[in-house]
């Protein structure tokens, strides 16, 4: 676990930069459920799994009442290849200063082969219409992640 950030409690509030360069606010959301998902790095196998998971069930999550977003350290021109690489249908905030990341705090030790070393930690938030944190998904199963989201949704 990670974030600081518990269940029930408030979203924090953020505007950050899209793969266009276009300013997204998660105030401009309210009224909506929102599925906001931090990811290492873009065209990554585990990311690109993820967001390609998430892409391929996106019609089902938008029928579910869901808005999704996803977060990264990458720029924003990255996010655009990315994006048009696997044609994904929804906005991509670009946060290599970490400033969106570090109020969520989902930045922190991870390990690989044995190696420890600070990153990003795949995390997930749902938040709801009134913008407070629904249910925290710590470490998602990204070939399967639309799938689980559904499942908490529908119940």
């Amino acid at each position: 676990m990670a974030t600081h950030l518990i269940e029930g409690k408030k979203a924090p509030s953020f505007t950050g930069l899209d793969h266009n360069g276009e300013k997204i606010s998660l105030p401009d959301f309210l009224g909506k459920k929102v599925v906001l998902f931090f990811y290492p790095e873009d065209d990554t196998p585990t990311c690109t799994i993820e967001a390609c998971n998430l892409r391929d069930n996106y019609g089902l999550l938008q029928k579910a009442g869901l808005e999704v977003i996803g977060i990264s350290p990458d720029e924003p021109h990255e996010h655009k290849k990315f994006k048009e690489k696997y044609s994904l249908p929804y906005s991509l905030i670009a946060d290599p200063k970490r400033k969106v990341i570090d109020k969520y705090g989902v930045w922190g030790e991870k390990q690989m082969f044995g190696n420890k070393f600070m990153g990003l930690i795949r995390t997930t938030f749902i938040i709801d219409e009134k913008g407070y944190i629904e249910k925290i998904f710590y470490k998602p199963r990204s070939a399967q992640h639309a799938e689980d989201i559904l499942k908490y949704v529908n119940g």
